[in-house]
Order: structure tokens, then C-alpha cells, then sequence
């Protein structure tokens, strides 16, 4: 009998992914968080992870590599111990995010989707552009696996990836304190700390900014309401 290949994605994997399955009504649907499963053990989605999302959810590892390579935040080479993400979509480019990218690109001497240091070592930093990241009214904004880091500029982000280079994990500008791109995976797959209690402080953390909130506030100031809805029946 042939004894089947070892495999990095053990029991523990499994239960985790038979979990993700029991929580939704049809199997399938439980891909997206499958690919961020396979991303918390390896950092990357590989071969051997395709075929373990595609056994789990019984699906074929065309089907699943369809979904793996559509999707950015899938990624299909080994990814740093931090991933940082230049938003450099319109608003974020002309405030200086373009700029930003290229500073990072010389100062690391790695291009897009590349890594500088050993992926996965200490230290390690995956450098991409991003498209839009949502934050607009903070650009130009960067992200550190997936944590917001807003109003960057050259000087700030060169000295925000040196930090992470020499082991430190600054704060970010919003949300839960920074943690590393295969623990952001595992969370980001539905699994989290088993204190609750801790978790909750290390998630708490402003989610919103002045400038966010400034068209509400100035609602409220000035008395503007939103008009009345028609009433059913009267539209034109």
C-alpha cells in the first residue's frame, strides 16, 4: 500500500475547515474562507492548497484555482511576514501614493508582488499597489496586512517599513493592533484568539476619522435632512 505524502495541512487544519463548512448551508460557499485558511498555514495559496480546498469542499481544483487567481488578496507566491499595500488608485496616486510605491520599490529593491527578505522570516515584507483601499478622505493611505496606516507620506512609509523590518510593529492609524500577514489570514478565515476578553481589547481601536464623519457633522450643523421618499403610487 502506498502511504500517502505528508502534507503541512493537519488535523487541526482539517477541523478548522470542517468548522468553516458547517457554517454555511451549501459547502462550496465556504471557499473564500478556505483560501484565507490555506494562507494562515503557508502564506500563500499553493498547489497542494488548492487541492485541499478542492477535497474539503468537494469541488475540482479547476474550480477552486478559478476563484484563487480572480481574487488579489489570494496570493500564489510565498508573501513576507508583513504584506504592505500601497494604495495607488486615483485620489491616493495624485496625493502622492504613486510616489510612495516607487520610494518603497528602490528602498526594499523589490517590485510588485515581490519580497524582500525571506518570505515568511522575520522582518520579511511583501510590497504590492493596490487598488482602492477604501480611504479616500485619508490619502494617501498604506496598509500593513490589511491595517490602515493613513496620511502617509514618503518619509513615513519608508520609516514605517524599516520599523517592520527590524521586528517592530508600529500602531496602526486605525483599528486592532498589528499583527502578522498569516494571523491577519487566520481571522480573516473566522478564527481568533480563544480569550474572547483579549481579543476584544486588541480589536479596539478608532475605526473612523474626523475627516470621514465630517459631511455628517456638517449635516447635523446646518440642519440638512435628506428628502422624503414618494409616496407609493405617486412616482411619474
Amino acid at each position: 500500500m502506498t502511504q500517502a505524502p505528508e502534507t503541512v495541512f493537519g488535523d487541526d487544519v482539517v477541523a478548522k475547515a470542517q468548522e468553516l463548512i458547517g457554517r454555511y448551508p451549501e459547502s462550496r460557499s465556504a471557499l473564500l474562507p478556505m483560501l484565507h485558511l490555506v494562507q494562515s498555514v503557508q502564506g500563500f495559496v499553493s498547489r497542494e492548497g488548492i487541492a485541499f480546498c478542492a477535497e474539503q469542499l468537494g469541488l475540482t481544483e479547476a474550480e477552486v484555482s478559478a476563484v484563487a487567481t480572480f481574487y488579489t488578496m489570494y496570493k500564489r507566491r510565498p508573501c513576507g511576514e508583513h504584506l504592505v499595500s500601497v494604495c495607488t488608485n486615483t485620489l491616493c496616486a495624485a496625493m502622492g501614493g504613486d510616489t510612495i510605491y516607487q520610494k518603497l520599490s528602490e528602498h526594499l529593491g523589490v517590485g510588485h508582488n515581490e519580497t524582500a527578505g525571506e518570505p515568511g522570516e522575520p522582518g520579511s515584507i511583501t510590497l504590492e499597489h493596490a487598488e482602492c483601499l477604501a480611504a479616500c478622505d485619508l490619502a494617501p493611505v498604506v496598509q500593513v496586512n490589511y491595517e490602515y496606516f493613513d496620511k502617509q507620506t514618503v518619509e513615513s512609509a519608508v520609516e514605517l517599513v524599516d520599523k517592520l523590518r527590524n521586528g517592530e510593529r508600529p500602531k496602526p492609524t486605525r483599528g486592532a493592533e498589528l499583527t502578522d500577514f498569516k494571523t491577519a489570514e487566520l481571522q480573516l478565515a473566522g478564527f481568533f484568539p480563544e480569550d474572547e476578553e483579549r481579543f476584544a481589547a486588541d480589536v479596539d481601536g478608532p475605526s473612523a476619522a474626523e475627516e470621514t464623519l465630517r459631511g455628517a457633522a456638517l449635516a447635523q450643523e446646518r440642519g440638512w435632512i435628506a428628502p422624503p421618499m414618494p409616496e407609493e403610487g405617486s412616482r411619474g
